[in-house]
């Protein structure tokens, strides 16, 4: 797991016990997000076709939904519309709207499974 740059997350634990910030299991999702993000990224960034599965996946949402599609859809399609260096900051960014929006992310198959299975156990209590 070092050799790939991951380490195991188990607890967060405050500087200060009277730290208002303390141990989070939203956060700990979020940060097992953003390092899955950053090795997709990662992996797009050798390969570029790759933005494919993001393009059909959200064209399939898109024709699932009943009504109206949701917003983040669309979202997500007008960020991969922008040049990849683009696309790759805002995916591994954290802004409040990189990291809502990864919460909803059409990146599903661009890692394999083995890949996917190595970054959950790192993050896995």
């Amino acid at each position: 797991k070092r050799a790939a740059g991951l380490k195991r997350v188990s607890e967060w634990m405050p500087v200060d016990s009277h730290d208002p910030v303390a141990y989070s299991d939203h956060r700990l999702l979020d940060a097992r997000s953003l390092a899955l993000h950053c090795k997709i990224a990662q992996k797009i960034s050798r390969d570029q076709s790759l933005l494919e599965i993001p393009r059909r996946n959200l064209a399939r949402w898109s024709r699932r939904a009943s009504g109206e599609a949701p917003r983040f859809i669309a979202e997500w399609l007008d960020i991969l519309d922008k040049p990849w260096p683009q696309v790759m900051t805002f995916m591994t960014g954290c802004s409040e709207k990189a990291m809502h929006l990864r919460q909803s992310s059409p990146f599903a198959g661009v890692l394999d499974p083995h890949e996917r299975k190595r970054i959950y156990e790192a993050f896995r209590d």
